[in-house]
């Protein structure tokens, strides 16, 4: 019985292994995709945004913008899906981008908002009991917004500053390594 105990003991051990390599790749991934503009981002606005614009605010707002351009020399990331179509109809005209947890992924990996003006993100957190939030990095890293951690199944709604034109990587700040997308200021 004992090679038997060893055996599952070895096997775990190789597992937990190999979940941390995959979490893990010692390097800050970076991003510079930047997508090309879509006339439907401009003018079509979502289905679904009317419904989750009356989501209430969260109260989150984002630190002050950064003034250093995202890096371009970073690795590009290449998403499964087009960039979400920014939606007017939240307070004042304010650009609501909708955004789903789900499985513990990202459901659109490709954002895209106006530059120089504030805009919201719609989250809909679908996870039952796990938690999740948004965080947006510019190109070198730094946090210029952290929305508050929701435990789903729930919604908010973020206010985020206004940020400079650029491409920025936004993730949940729980899940790092594997909740990643990238959002196009333009």
């Amino acid at each position: 019985m004992q090679p038997v105990r060893s055996l599952s003991a070895l096997a775990l051990a190789a597992l937990v292994i190999v979940g941390l390599a995959a979490c893990s790749s010692g390097q800050a991934p970076g991003w510079t995709y930047a997508p090309p503009p879509s006339a439907a981002a401009s003018t079509a606005p979502s289905a679904g945004a009317s419904a989750v614009a009356s989501a209430a605010p969260s109260g989150a707002e984002s630190a002050a913008p950064s003034s250093a351009a995202p890096a371009s020399t970073e690795p590009s990331l290449a998403p499964s899906a087009a960039p979400s179509a920014g939606a007017s109809g939240g307070t004042g005209g304010t650009t609501v981008i909708p955004e789903v947890a789900q499985n513990i992924q990202f459901t659109n990996l490709a954002l895209a908002a106006p530059a120089g003006q504030p805009f919201q993100i719609a989250f809909d957190n679908q996870d039952a009991s796990v938690a999740h939030n948004i965080q947006i990095m510019d190109g070198s890293g730094a946090t210029v917004f952290d929305g508050d951690i929701v435990t789903g199944v729930a919604q908010t709604t973020y206010n985020v500053n206004a940020l400079p034109a650029g491409t920025y990587k936004f993730v949940c700040k729980i899940h790092p390594n594997i909740m990643i997308g990238a959002l196009t200021v333009q």
